[in-house]
């Protein structure tokens, strides 16, 4: 039973094609957008990647001369928005005549069954049932359709009616209502009919937003040199050194070698900062005491605001500036102004505007533009993504006995990210949401990622202090444009295939709508020829270990940031979305790249293959072509470059046929997901450092030895291997560097005599020759070769 069940299981891994009803359609039958052709229309069409969807859409503006309470002699208004069974509420006002509530209310109309919309004022009371004071009713035939780019519908004064629709009541009420589409302006803010159940500051969770990424900066601090630093105990110079602070990020130069009051150091410190810039660059001259205690000799501390910003590798002037002093009482604090000679620290700091920050792996980068905007390049490109739908996704959690899932999207490319509404209470969710990037380079990634939304109730604080709460990943899809093709929409089903402790779990699919408008077919050309980060990242480069670090720095920068925002983009989703742990040791990933490299020499391992099978003459036919071709270009040898690449050329022009027809996706048989092991699986998803029993680590540090052994043994070998080569010439083995000198003399000497032609030629030959010319025991220069020393023997 498992057998057939394993290939239909690797069919729904796999990516779909689709065929959506994209465009606007409208009920007088025009249809715009749907063809996927740039034309004159286009500028009007912004919703042609996304399936229309219809919602009824009521503005409930203000109201005015409502009458008080005979009673209480107040009146505290709320309006109530009725169609059918569903019910949409206004705030309320206290004692006030004259509210202004200026919200919408969408209705999607595939839920519509009623034929009457009524909209009903009342008065809100405390103990007793609300009063009412009048309602508007609107027949659903008569609602007006606005068609986009009209300009919104303007809001009328209503008289309110009585109960039975008899006779006029006190107050108005200014409404509008209409039908439209999810391309309306009012859509993102209005409340949804189907998430009435959501309440409180749940409200704000679910809508749908564009977020943009804060400026960020390399922060360069050159730490040249201090004067009259000095210690507590003045008898002993100091080993002085310097500790920078910029908000959680602390950094410090070596300590200086020599002993001294001005000691020089002549190093940079790099940060990550973001604007506005809310952190200072705090410095703090210490002096290493024992190897336990630091002593702060001196502290200044500096507004980024100050400091330079740089544009190129010039340079830039370098200051001095005064420290605090450190080390007297609380009752002698005024002594330190009576210092006749201040210490201070000279540094050169400024803002570098030509790198670009990384906050994401470079292997899924989504911008490499610099930080300032004038070094900015026009963009190449329009890349517009229709998020339509997610279908099968699975239960993410449990609500009032029943399973449920609240899924949103969120989308990353550059500096802006999207984030969906959230779709309360489905398997299946519809969003429709269409969104535009510029693009300046096409070798980039765009990242999307399905969550389900844990934040509706309006108890975030409390969450937030149990600290539980986070809102679960369902999966991500990354599409990297240089991969698709110019003017084309892919409509495909991405499977949303995620990694968890117990195994790989297909959790649904995102379909998607995808289209890259070409601007500059030059500038796309021109670009493949260019370095894919700014100029600085190659002038002035930073070691690995710092893009580490300062990428780790930047993506908590991002992450803090945007978790600011209303409604916040999570800590949790930010994290996932720019591949926070991708640099931690996992098993699987070891295995996947390992075979990734040996996939590499395949071609290579098999066009051996075939020429060990034509030197043994496997099949005479093809020996008896290659020795033809052979002496062909023996003959003419200015034939063999140009039949190279024109070879080359024909075997592009033959793979064309077999191009790929889908953008990649991810690829579970790549990512060795499917056969790996659980306990791999286990220590993958181990924290670090790990809370695993003593046990299990050392069972896992052994295994891991294991492994480290083998390729201990295999980068041996290959030292060894070049070891002898460096043995040759090096005398170690006098017989065989005699031996290989003699050699090398007779061949300079026949070579010289001996034209080019005739030695490939015979060498070509004996290559080639045929299996009854051949011995069976290894080559003379094999066997010389593996008689050379190495220095494996002086290993201990």
């Amino acid at each position: 039973m498992s057998t057939p069940a394993a290939p239909k299981q690797q069919e729904d891994y796999k990516l779909k094609d689709m065929k959506p009803q994209l465009g606007e359609r409208w009920p007088h039958g025009g249809l715009r957008g749907g063809g996927g052709w740039i034309s004159s229309e286009r500028a009007t069409s912004t919703y042609d990647l996304v399936e229309q969807m219809f919602y009824l859409y009521v503005q409930v503006v203000k109201a005015k001369d409502l009458p008080t309470n005979s009673v209480t002699g107040s009146c505290d208004p709320y309006v109530e928005v009725k169609l059918g069974n569903y019910k949409g509420k206004t705030q309320h006002f206290e004692k006030r005549t004259n509210p202004e509530w200026k919200q919408v209310f969408a209705f999607s109309k595939e839920r519509i069954q009623a034929s009457l919309l009524e909209v009903y004022v009342r008065d809100r009371e405390v103990v007793t049932r609300d009063d009412y004071i009048g309602k508007v009713v609107f027949d659903m035939h008569e609602v007006p359709t606005r068609v986009p780019p009209d300009s919104p519908l303007a809001p009328q004064w209503y008289r309110l009616e009585d109960r039975q629709g008899n006779s006029k009541v006190r107050g108005e009420i200014m409404l509008a209502v209409w039908m439209g589409t999810q391309a309306d302006e009012a859509f993102p803010e209005s409340w949804h009919s189907d998430a009435a159940s959501v309440q409180g500051e749940g409200v704000f969770n679910i809508r749908s937003k564009v977020y943009v990424s804060p400026k960020l900066w390399y922060l360069r601090v050159n730490v040249i040199e201090a004067q009259d630093v000095e210690p507590l105990d003045r008898g002993q110079p100091p080993q002085a050194f310097v500790k920078a602070h910029v908000g959680k990020q602390v950094l410090k130069t070596k300590i200086c070698p020599t002993r001294t009051t001005n000691p020089l150091w002549n190093e940079d410190l790099i940060f990550v900062t973001a604007e506005p810039f809310e952190e200072q660059l705090t410095l703090t001259v210490e002096n290493k005491v024992t190897s336990a205690k630091d002593e702060v000799m001196g502290r200044t501390v500096l507004p980024l605001t100050i400091f330079e910003r740089r544009l190129d590798h010039r340079p830039v002037h370098s200051r001095w500036f005064n420290l605090e002093k450190f080390g007297f009482g609380v009752l002698e604090g005024d002594r330190r102004h009576e210092q006749k000679f201040s210490s201070r620290v000279h540094l050169r700091v400024c803002l570098e505007g030509a790198y670009h920050v990384l906050d994401e792996s470079t292997m899924y980068i989504s911008d490499v533009r610099p930080t300032v905007r004038q070094l900015w390049k026009n963009p190449v490109g329009i890349l517009e993504v229709g998020i339509l739908s997610a279908q099968g996704i699975l239960q993410m959690k449990t609500k009032d006995g029943r399973g449920t899932t609240d899924a949103y999207c969120v989308a990353k490319y550059g500096q802006k990210w999207v984030r969906t509404r959230t779709i309360i209470e489905s398997f299946n969710p519809k969003w429709n949401e269409q969104y535009t990037w510029e693009v300046y380079d096409p070798c980039t990634v765009i990242t999307l990622g399905v969550f389900d939304n844990c934040h509706l109730g309006g108890n975030d604080k409390a969450a937030a202090a149990g600290g539980s709460q986070k809102d679960s990943r369902i999966g991500k899809v990354r599409i990297r444009l240089s991969t698709l093709e110019m003017d084309r929409i892919y409509t495909n089903s991405y499977p949303l295939l995620v990694l968890h402790p117990s195994g790989l779990k297909k959790m649904g699919e995102l379909q998607l709508a995808v289209r890259f408008t070409c601007l500059s077919l030059a500038n796309i050309i021109y670009l493949y020829g260019h370095p894919l980060l700014p100029k600085m990242h190659y002038l002035q480069p930073f070691t690995v270990n710092q893009l580490e670090s300062l990428r780790f720095e930047a993506m908590n920068i991002v992450a803090s940031r945007l978790g600011r925002a209303e409604p916040p983009l999570r800590k949790e989703v930010v994290e996932y979305m720019l591949d926070v742990d991708s640099h931690m040791w996992s098993m699987r990933r070891s295995k996947a790249n390992f075979y990734r490299i040996v996939s590499l020499f395949a071609g290579a391992i098999s066009m051996s293959r075939w020429l060990r099978e034509v030197c043994h003459w496997k099949n005479p036919v093809t020996s008896v072509l290659v020795h033809v071709l052979f002496f062909i270009l023996i003959c003419y040898p200015e034939l063999i470059l140009p039949t190279i690449f024109l070879y080359m050329f024909l075997i592009g022009i033959w793979n064309y046929r077999f191009r790929p027809r889908h953008p990649p996706h991810m690829d579970t048989k790549l990512s060795w997901a499917e056969a790996v092991h659980a306990d791999e699986l286990d220590e993958e998803f181990d924290t670090f450092p790990t809370s695993k029993l003593q046990d299990v680590v050392r069972m896992r540090y052994d295994k891991l030895r294991s492994v480290a052994g083998r390729i201990q043994t295999v980068v041996g070998d290959i030292a060894t291997q070049g070891e002898r080569f460096q043995a040759l010439l090096s005398w170690r083995d006098t017989r065989a560097t005699s031996l290989f000198i003699i050699f090398c003399l007779m061949a300079a000497v026949i070579l010289y005599v001996t034209p080019f032609r005739i030695i490939a030629l015979v060498a070509g030959l004996f290559w080639l020759r045929h299996p009854r010319f051949r011995s069976k025991l290894p080559t003379v220069p094999s066997n010389f070769f593996r008689r050379l020393p190495s220095r494996a023997d002086s290993m201990l």
